[in-house]
């Protein structure tokens, strides 16, 4: 029989076996997400008056960052969205897998012409069409007020919601491109110079259904000097 003092000492040597043994290893963080937000590079006010606060706090945080969580789901079904360069899935969509092509088209789409939009706009505007670029405008499209004329026409025309573009072309050429919802010029072999988005929630707030009066302060605040960057990177 054990006495009730052996007992003891065995229920007071458990703990110290315990104590003993190694802790068990902490969990792996999760690992971060594949896509994420890009900043805007300037606050949400500084395109003001001609772009308000509101629409830009909104476009920026609820409606781009809505494609950033969708890609992350799609991440899980699609392994290619973490390891394929985004412009490489957008230029030829029919290598995504049937089943996520639709939605692979929409948000990363949506992901790229915002990225895209928000570093073709800078406060105050910036400069002027390089001489390159002023060069092809006029050899293209007859002149920079051309090029206004025939970009405002594409974007007006654009029936319900997309995108209007200055693009290179597959010919090392300037065109004017238009195209619905959140396909992109790379579907096209285009590389874009400008873009603006015709979606009425880029506009609507501040211009209700008036887009002429949206595309003329959009022109106030181009950043050329991206533009040229854009031109110079489609023509090497």
């Amino acid at each position: 029989m054990i006495s009730g003092l052996a007992l003891g000492a065995v229920a007071l040597a458990r703990p110290s076996l315990a104590l003993g043994q190694a802790a068990p290893a902490p969990a792996a963080p999760p690992a971060p997400p594949t896509f994420t937000l890009p900043p805007l590079g300037y606050p949400y006010e500084a395109l003001e008056p001609h772009i308000d606060t509101a629409t830009m706090r909104i476009h920026h945080s609820a409606h781009h960052n809505a494609f950033i969580g969708n890609l992350n789901t799609l991440a899980g079904p699609w392994d290619g969205l973490k390891t394929t360069p985004i412009e490489t899935i957008l230029a030829d969509l029919n290598a995504v897998p049937e089943a996520q092509r639709a939605a692979v088209r929409n948000n990363l789409g949506g992901h790229w012409n915002h990225t895209f939009f928000w570093n073709v706009m800078t406060p105050g505007g910036a400069k002027q069409p390089s001489a390159e670029l002023r060069s092809a405008i006029e050899g293209s499209l007859g002149s920079t007020v051309d090029l206004v004329t025939k970009l405002n026409a594409a974007a007006m025309t654009r029936f319900g919601s997309g995108w209007a573009w200055l693009v290179v072309d597959k010919d090392k050429k300037l065109a004017i491109v238009a195209t619905p919802y959140q396909d992109t010029p790379l579907e096209l072999g285009a590389q874009a110079v400008l873009g603006v988005d015709v979606w009425e929630h880029a506009y609507y707030l501040k211009h209700q259904n008036r887009r002429a009066d949206y595309l003329a302060n959009w022109w106030k605040v181009v950043n050329w000097d991206k533009a040229n960057e854009n031109f110079k990177k489609a023509m090497a």
